[in-house]
This record gives C-alpha cells, sequence and structure tokens, in this order.
C-alpha cells in the first residue's frame, strides 16, 4: 500500500529590502520539506536592496522558491493577500521576513493547526509561553497598547486570543480563502483585518511566540503605519459600514477645520481684516493642507510626486471650487442672518462640502473609485 501523499504547505514571505535577512531564513525554511511538500513564496515589493534579484539567484537550484515580485504596488497586507492568493498548499503560513520570527515556531504552527482541526493558528507574542527578545522597550510598550485597543474592537468575536496582530500565523486555505478575498489590504495588519473580516467565524488557536532581536536592516514602522492601525480600529468600531478612505479623509477633514479657524482668527487679529475677508483665505489654506496630508496618508499608494504633486494641487482645488464658493457663501450668509458666530458658521460651510469633496477628489485627482 502507497504512503499517503505528504502534505503540501505554503509559507507566504513578504519581502522589501530584506537581502540581509532573506537567505538564511530561507535556508532553514527549506528543512521542512522532510515533512511537507513545501512552496515557499517571496513577495518582494520590488526592493532597492537587490531582494529580489537575490531570490531569483536562489530559485535557480531550489523548485520550492517562487518568487512575486510586484512593481507599483506596495505594502504589507497586500503582499501578504497576494501571497496567499497565488498559494497551491493544503495550509499556509505567513510570517516576516526579518528574522524575527523562529523557522522552528512553523513546524509547530502547522502541528496545532492539523491536530486540532483548526481554520487558524496564531504566533503569539503575548501568550504566557512567549519570550520577547527583539523589542526596544519602547516598541514593546507600544505593541502591547496597540494589541489592546485592537483587543477591545474584536473582543466579542475572538476573546480568548492574545494577539490580534502578529505577523506570524498559520491557516487552511480552502476553508479560509473566501475571507482572505474580502480583507481590505489598506489595513494595519493583515491578520487584524482577516479576523475583523471573519466576524468570530475562524476556529482560531494560539502557540507561544519567541520574538527574535533583528539581525539587518531597520524596522518599517512609520507614521502612515501608526494611521492604518487608527483607520482599522475607526473602522471595525463602525461595524465596517463606513469606507476606510472616508474615515481617513474624515480625519484630515478635522485637521483642515483647525487650520482653517486658526488662520481665520490671525487674519482678523488686530482687526486687520475683516470676517468676510479672511475666510477665503482662510479655506484655501485648509483645503491645501487637506490636499497635502491626504496625497501623504490617505492615498499614500496612489501618492502624488514632483510635478504631478502641483498638478494634482491644481485638480484638488478646482474639485473644491464649486464647495469652496459654497463653504464661503453659507458661512457667510449663516453669520449674517443666523448667528454672528465665526465658529459655527464656519462649521456649517464645512460639513455640507465634506462628501463632495471626497468623491469627486478621490476620482479626479488620484483616480481612486
Amino acid at each position: 500500500m502507497a504512503a499517503p501523499a505528504p502534505v503540501r504547505v505554503s509559507i507566504v514571505l513578504p519581502t522589501y529590502n530584506e537581502r540581509g535577512n532573506i537567505e538564511p531564513l530561507l535556508a532553514q525554511l527549506l528543512s521542512l520539506r522532510r515533512q511537507f511538500d513545501l512552496e515557499i513564496l517571496v513577495v518582494d515589493d520590488d526592493s532597492a536592496d537587490g531582494t529580489a534579484e537575490l531570490v531569483r539567484q536562489l530559485a535557480h537550484g531550489e523548485p520550492a522558491i517562487r518568487l512575486i515580485r510586484r512593481v507599483g504596488r506596495a505594502g504589507l497586507a497586500s503582499a501578504i493577500k497576494e501571497g496567499l492568493l497565488d498559494a497551491t498548499g493544503d495550509l499556509a503560513v505567513v510570517m516576516d521576513s526579518d528574522g524575527q520570527h523562529e523557522p522552528g515556531s512553523v513546524l509547530r504552527a502547522l502541528e496545532t493547526l492539523q491536530a486540532g482541526e483548526l481554520d487558524l493558528v496564531i504566533g503569539s507574542r503575548f501568550h504566557p509561553g512567549a519570550e520577547i527578545r527583539g523589542l526596544s522597550g519602547r516598541r514593546e510598550t507600544g505593541s502591547t497598547w496597540a494589541n489592546s485597543v485592537a483587543r477591545f474592537s474584536l473582543a466579542r468575536a475572538y476573546g480568548p486570543l492574545s494577539d490580534f496582530m502578529s505577523g506570524f500565523f498559520a491557516l487552511r486555505l480552502d476553508r479560509v480563502l473566501p475571507l482572505i478575498r474580502a480583507v481590505d489590504v489598506n489595513g494595519f495588519k493583515f491578520l487584524y483585518e482577516l479576523l475583523a473580516v471573519s466576524g468570530g467565524r475562524l476556529r482560531a488557536a494560539e502557540i507561544p511566540l519567541t520574538f527574535q532581536p533583528r539581525s539587518y536592516g531597520s524596522s518599517k514602522l512609520d507614521l502612515a503605519v501608526f494611521w492604518d492601525f487608527l483607520i482599522s480600529i475607526l473602522h471595525s468600531l463602525s461595524f465596517r459600514l463606513l469606507p476606510r478612505r472616508a474615515i481617513s479623509f474624515g480625519l484630515v477633514g478635522i485637521s483642515g477645520v483647525a487650520v482653517q479657524l486658526l488662520m481665520t482668527a490671525l487674519l482678523m487679529a488686530g482687526d486687520r481684516l475683516s470676517f468676510k475677508q479672511a475666510l477665503p483665505v482662510a479655506v484655501v489654506a485648509a483645503a491645501s493642507s487637506n490636499y497635502l496630508i491626504n496625497n501623504a496618508l490617505t492615498f499614500r499608494f496612489q501618492r502624488l510626486r514632483g510635478l504631478g504633486l502641483l498638478r494634482g494641487l491644481l485638480k484638488f482645488l478646482l474639485v473644491a471650487s464649486l464647495p469652496v464658493l459654497a463653504n464661503v457663501g453659507l458661512a457667510s450668509a449663516f453669520y449674517s442672518f443666523v448667528s454672528p458666530d465665526t465658529f459655527w458658521a464656519q462649521l456649517a460651510g464645512i460639513v455640507v462640502v465634506f462628501v463632495w469633496n471626497y468623491a469627486a477628489s478621490s476620482r479626479f485627482v488620484w483616480n481612486t473609485p
């Protein structure tokens, strides 16, 4: 009687400038061929340090390694989604490529996944048996705080879990694939978005993770990542009814309110300008501020640069021209006929134009539905 065929396992490794880490990681992962029919998918976001070129060379002598090189697309969540959708395994593992996730944890995660008839196994940094060696005190505190906020938003569905934003997890592709397709790749963490989309339907468990120090390169954590986290939490708390970009656009709009109010107050200080004279200048300043912040955060994957940035500003101001007139006209009318309160007068105009600005600028300026 023939022995049963080994289970096919796909390991997804998203990379960006990980040339110094990827070769030793691949060498360790290839040892899993003794237990599984293995494929390793390296999803590289066109790294500038030659990561893709190195992986391509390694794949020449090792058919288990596959390179997916992405040009014109970027982002950790989208790289993970693309890798999982391209995977051919029965089981799949996602892990970081920076060496901070121990390759030895892969076998334990897969064994737990199979033994417990589970859909998902998460490598948890907050499990009682976990050990964190690779984070500074500041980053560890930040991770703990962020995870607590994430737990609050998903506690009803996955209360027993301890790490909602891990970058290490294993799953059964046939059961989870429909949910993977629904994950918003603009989210902060792929796992968090997957859990949010699933609504508690996944049978999940955790294993303790030993988090290693990074050997080469630097962390990708920046302001944009924090912004994505904030949007993801608000998106979940809104029961996913509000589009993520609309939430981001709205938060940026709030900063524009502050710019407009401050500019109006400065121009009116010392009776230099009347309210009606200061208001148009303040509105244009706020619109320009909103454009620059949205370009850096809300639409950063379609970010405009160089002359495109200037052309985009002109388009944005053109798109906003009708609502700017409505903003000025409504605020002036409110001030003249309803209440001589400059704050409420401006707020009335700002609220009226929000929806138009979001919809029209998304399509016309950043060419995004």
